[in-house]
This record gives structure tokens, sequence and C-alpha cells, in this order.
């Protein structure tokens, strides 16, 4: 299934993130597209006599809403079947560290991470299965190396987990503090009370709370007003990223909180804080309790 990279009309990307896993794409079942119902990359056709490179950019914004930089060649494929035309693909590489479940759906079902072993058991697009075999040979996580003494420093272990950085906003006004109510159909926390938070990308945690604060409420804040006052390290299940929830209090903020992001925030509303509403993400009250107290530290799910 190689092909001559001089004829590839197409581009696609492969995704791996730091625990050795790759991202896939479910693509729709039903429409008449190339490979459908299957897992994929991310990918498409170049558009208007755009590059290549170009068209694998602009793909990763339609598809994902991701804008990374780096992605490098790596292999150039064909695929074949129904709605194929001029079926030679650039297939490029690239390192994300997200949360799949966060991804904005422009195209096709879902994202989802996935090691080697569990695509075997997945309905795969044969093109993209065989790049990312190739790739995984080629990049695969190397076994750990032995100690050759007691002095010698320790590999990192093959399966360490990263953990998912979240910045969330903690502000307080007339003994009240804002929390939001997630909507019903938000990937999480569906009908729960919420402080403002987002992942944290690739930029520091105040100028991740700084964008969420404008993207989600039209709020704008500076980042020297933002101070570091609770720390919540939660494992949410055995089998989950571990992550670490990280709240900051603006000393200053302008303009009133809107709803700017109704498909995961359906309304704002400052409440008391000695009368926080239930149902109530379980590791935020946990936060402001901790802040209240004059706590700087709290865990959840830790045994």
């Amino acid at each position: 299934m190689r092909a001559d990279p001089g004829t590839a009309t197409s581009a696609a990307v492969i995704l791996t993130n730091s625990r050795g896993q790759y991202l896939l794409h479910l693509r729709d079942a039903h429409k008449a597209i190339c490979d459908p119902g299957t897992w994929s990359l991310i990918g498409g056709a170049s558009e208007g006599g755009e590059t290549l490179d170009e068209a694998i950019a602009r793909e990763l914004h339609e598809e994902a809403g991701l804008a990374l930089p780096g992605l490098t060649p790596f292999t150039t494929v064909r695929a074949e079947g129904p709605h194929v035309t001029e079926g030679h693909i650039q297939v490029y590489t690239g390192r994300w560290d997200g949360d799949a479940d966060r991804l904005p759906v422009g195209e096709g079902i879902m994202f989802r991470w996935f090691d080697v072993a569990t695509m075997a058991q997945l309905t795969m697009c044969p093109w993209a299965y065989e790049a990312i075999l190739a790739h995984h040979g080629q990049h695969g996580v190397p076994a750990p190396a032995s100690a050759p003494g007691p002095l010698a420093v320790p590999q990192q272990r093959p399966d360490a987990v990263r953990n998912v950085i979240g910045a969330h906003l903690y502000l307080e006004r007339d003994g009240r503090t804002l929390l939001g109510l997630r909507h019903p159909e938000a990937a999480y926390a569906g009908e729960h009370w919420h402080a403002l938070a987002g992942h944290v990308e690739y930029e520091s945690v105040r100028s991740a709370l700084v964008r969420e604060a404008a993207e989600e409420a039209g709020l704008l804040v500076r980042p020297e007003d933002l101070r570091l006052v609770h720390t919540v390290h939660v494992l949410p299940h055995a089998a989950a990223e571990p992550r670490l929830q990280l709240f900051f209090h603006a000393t200053a903020w302008s303009g009133e909180p809107a709803v700017r992001e109704p498909d995961r925030c359906v309304r704002w509303e400052w409440w008391p804080l000695d009368g926080l509403p239930e149902p109530m993400v379980p590791y935020t009250r946990t936060a402001i309790d901790g802040i209240r107290a004059g706590r700087a530290y709290s865990e959840l799910g830790w045994s």
C-alpha cells in the first residue's frame, strides 16, 4: 500500500501522546466517504491549490480544532475502495497530550486515544492501520534498561503517566463565588455546577485561565491578578488519567459573566459560600472548602 510521495493529493496525521497512544477519529458509518464507519486518522484532500502542509493544518483545525506546529512527513500510503479518488496520502506525524473527549468534533463521531494492542480489536481503516504499525515499529516505547548497579539512575517506567492539568478561576464577591451550570449533554459533569475552568494547552497556566475566562464567560482577567489558592490532585477512577486541578483567585477582573459557550455551560450564578448548590463537581467543592479553610492542597480518589 506504499505510494510515491510525489503523487499524494491528500494528507493525514499520526498524533501520539506521552503514553505511547495514538489519536483515532471514528468516521461516519452511513455517508458516501472513504472507509466509512472505521477508526482512522485526521486528514483529507488538499483544496484550492494548497500544499499538503497547508492541507493537513486546515484539516486538523476543521476536524478537531487543533493548531499544532512541527508536523513532520512520515510516509506515503495508498487508499483503495469506493469513494476514493487519487488515493495517495501523505502521512505526517506530531505530538499532542490533550484530552480527546474535549476536542470539538467538526466531522465524524468522536476522537479517542488507543494503544496499538487495542487497535487489533477495532474496525480500522486499512491504510491508517498500516501507517500506525509502521510508525510504532520505528518509534514504539523501548523496554527499560536494566540497572547496572545500586547507584544507577532509575529508568522511567514505559507506562509512566503524565497528569492532565486543569486551570480554574475562583472569583469571590460579597461573600459569593461564581459557578456555572454545565449543559446536560456536556462531555464532562452534565447538569453539575462547576468553576470556570479549562485544560491547559501549549501555554502557561495563567495564560490558559485568561483565555478560558474570555471564551467561556466574557470576563477580562490579567495574568498578574491571578493568585494560586488551592490545588486538588484527582484520580477520577483506577483507569483514568490523574488530574492536577489548579484554582486561582482573581484579585481583580472586568465584565459581568455571560454565557459564551452554551453547549458547555447554560448559566452563571453567584452562590453564597455557605450555601453552595447541588449537584456540584466534587473536587470543586473540595477546593472551595480548602480555600475557605486556608489549605493549599487536597487529594481525591487516591488510596
